[in-house]
């Protein structure tokens, strides 16, 4: 008799596997797969699917970054989809409109930054697509024009945004409607004039004036001259190790470095002699992510406007320096080590390994849930608030200025063994994304857990969900052990029990690969509504 240790098996398969938090838009990424697609184009399919049937977590209107490990060269690239803040993007703008803050939703975050997704998708085709634009987002214009039923998750985050998108005119036609189906024919000509015309179908023609015009007659920010501006650059990915995998993430402005430094802080603790979810597994994470986001919050923003000391924060001797903060005994209080984030946030995340070995490890997003909560005008495009984690403090480095963009959450990673590609792992989660890798890496490397049930533990999230809530909060999923949760209380964390499940801790998928046979391994994470799909 076989031991179940999980909700669901691991999938398994031959050749190729893309995973994703729906399974439609997973099953778009194999079509294209099967149909002769590379990793790329399978991505690409994946997150178009997504931008019409998870509207809440992403879009056309978001931005994506990219890992991309060519099998052939043994090369993993970065591709920068992060959006630009408009020429007319600076402090003085909100201070003029008598802003001290930017606002979380509607027009001004919604377009002070442009969207940087369409710019990736075409960028990673041009290198390393096989199939035709058109054919990659097939299932995607299907979709947004004949329809796709509403699941229990999306209804519930819809529910929770319907103040808000009622007061777009043009989202409240599209989301707030009854009925089981919903339809974005505007989506679907918007996905066509891609198809077509690729980075041009979207930055430029009708699409663009639309995007502009309707920025134009609610007092937005980007232009016609902003939109042309825009696209993607292919960078270095950041690299580290952890025992014997080499890990590589995204750089800034992304956040992917914590993941580096948390892991650089633990590895001489020995974590895999540690009881898996025991009070000190838990506790020692913790401190690694306090240090680590302390880091981040000073340091954090666009490279090409602020210095980052990238080399120096991800180097082993730097966590040697920071690791004699850490108390093995009692919770690090944060007016020692302090931290400002907020872990609100959604985004989807897409992994993909072809047949010949390539895959792509993909994050996508509108950050938070719908986005601005404003649709553009008849482009069917609901536009992020991204925008809204520029500071407008003018000696912060993340200060709002023109071209530059804001610092990102969105991280997306690679791990190998013995130079071969071992695995490709992502989540949503805002500021719990570096959280997620870390609990993710530590049960698969340290715990020997099979991807499936790495994305099934149990989880923490340490920092406030919510303005007013203490930053030093640990929220933990309630399947985490009562004896665990109450040594952590002794120490002095103070503790948030979660339900057994809870979809605030995140949605991670991922995919490895046997080092003997080469069988795909992929898994899904449950509190999302999606699926590791291969042949």
């Amino acid at each position: 008799m076989v031991d179940i240790r999980t909700g669901r098996p691991a999938t398994l398969a031959p050749n190729g596997m893309v995973t994703s938090p729906h399974s439609l838009a997973s099953q778009a990424g194999v079509d294209v797969l099967r149909a002769g697609g590379s990793a790329v184009d399978a991505a690409i399919a994946t997150s178009a699917a997504l931008s019409v049937l998870y509207p809440h977590m992403t879009g056309v209107g978001g931005d994506a970054f990219l890992l991309v490990h060519d099998a052939k060269t043994g090369a993993v690239r970065y591709i920068d989809g992060g959006g630009r803040a408009a020429a007319a993007g600076t402090i003085d703008a909100f201070a003029r409109r008598g802003l001290a803050e930017i606002p979380y939703r509607g027009v001004l975050p919604g377009t002070l930054t442009v969207p940087g997704a369409v710019a990736s998708w075409g960028m990673a085709h041009a290198a390393y697509g096989r199939l035709p634009l058109k054919r990659c987002l097939e299932s995607a214009i299907g979709y947004a024009r004949n329809g796709f039923p509403v699941t229990a998750r999306l209804a519930y985050w819809r529910e929770l945004a319907r103040e808000e998108l009622a007061k777009s005119p043009e989202a409240a036609a599209i989301f707030l409607k009854d009925g089981a189906i919903l339809t974005n024919p505007d989506l679907a000509r918007t996905l066509e004039a891609i198809a077509s015309d690729g980075w041009h179908g979207f930055y430029e023609g009708e699409v663009a004036g639309e995007l502009a015009r309707w920025s134009k007659a609610n007092d937005g920010f980007f232009t016609l001259d902003d939109l042309k501006t825009q696209n993607a650059r292919w960078g270095e990915p950041l690299k580290g190790s952890y025992r014997d995998v080499t890990i590589y993430e995204t750089p800034a402005p992304t956040q992917g470095f914590a993941v580096l430094e948390m892991l650089n802080l633990l590895e001489p603790m020995e974590m895999h002699r540690k009881p898996f979810l025991g009070p000190d597994y838990v506790h020692l994470m913790v401190q690694a992510k306090q240090l680590a986001y302390h880091d981040r919050d000073r340091h954090l923003a666009d490279p090409r406007f602020a210095s980052v000391p990238m080399e120096r924060l991800i180097s082993k001797k730097y966590a040697d320096e920071r690791r004699a903060l850490m108390d093995p005994a009692r919770a690090l209080p944060w007016d020692k080590i302090p931290s400002y984030g907020s872990l609100a946030g959604d985004t989807v995340y897409i992994a993909v390994v072809d047949a010949e070995g390539n895959a792509v490890s993909m994050i996508h997003s509108l950050y938070g849930g719908f986005g601005a909560a404003v649709v553009a005008g008849r482009t069917g495009v609901v536009l992020q608030n991204r925008s809204a984690y520029f500071s407008l403090d003018p000696k912060s480095p993340n200060r709002v200025e023109p071209g530059k963009t804001p610092l990102h959450t969105l991280i997306a990673s690679m791990a190998f063994r013995d130079d071969r590609l071992w695995a490709v792992v992502g989540c949503m989660g805002a500021d719990g994304q570096p959280q997620i890798h870390l609990q993710t890496y530590l049960a698969l490397i340290d715990h020997g857990r099979d991807i499936q049930e790495a994305l099934e533990t149990p989880r923490f999230l340490s920092g406030r969900f919510a303005i007013g809530e203490p930053r030093d909060t640990l929220h933990l999923e309630g399947r985490i052990p009562a004896e665990t949760i109450a040594e952590l209380e002794r120490r002095g964390h103070m503790v948030n029990r979660w339900g057994a499940w809870n979809e605030l801790a995140g949605h991670a998928h991922g995919i490895t690969v046997d080092p003997v046979s080469g069988l795909r391994v992929g898994g899904s994470d449950p509190r999302s509504d999606g699926a590791a799909i291969g042949y």
